[in-house]
């Protein structure tokens, strides 16, 4: 079954998407940010140990940075919330219920979607 065999409404689909965009902006932040969000001494752990690791003194987070990660974090929840409740649900039958959801997660980005226009 296609994703668009159940006919998801627009809304749900940009709230999807736009739920898909906040997680990858919030998967590159973190990237980009200091290994703890508090300043820390770093650390090694020699070879003996069962794996070797080490990490750098760090200075901690700065304000922006966590606000930044503080705002995507309350706008991916939001989004899961408006998905996870949308009315559309209730309009699905009770065994096509996690298909459909499972489908949702895989809705094509707008650059997609206008792609294979």
């Amino acid at each position: 079954m296609a994703e668009n065999d159940f006919n998801f409404p627009e809304d749900l689909r940009d709230a999807q998407r736009e739920l898909h965009q906040v997680h990858a902006e919030l998967r590159a932040l973190g990237k980009t940010l200091p290994w703890s969000v508090e300043p820390a001494e770093g650390w090694e752990r020699p070879e003996g140990h069962w794996y070797p690791s080490q990490r750098p003194a760090t200075s901690g987070w700065t304000e922006e940075q966590k606000s930044a990660v503080a705002a995507l974090r309350a706008r991916a929840l939001e989004l899961s919330i408006q998905v996870g409740t949308h009315a559309f649900w209730k309009t699905v039958g009770a065994g096509k219920v996690v298909e459909a959801r499972m489908r949702l997660k895989h809705v094509e980005t707008p650059a997609a979607d206008a792609a294979a226009a």
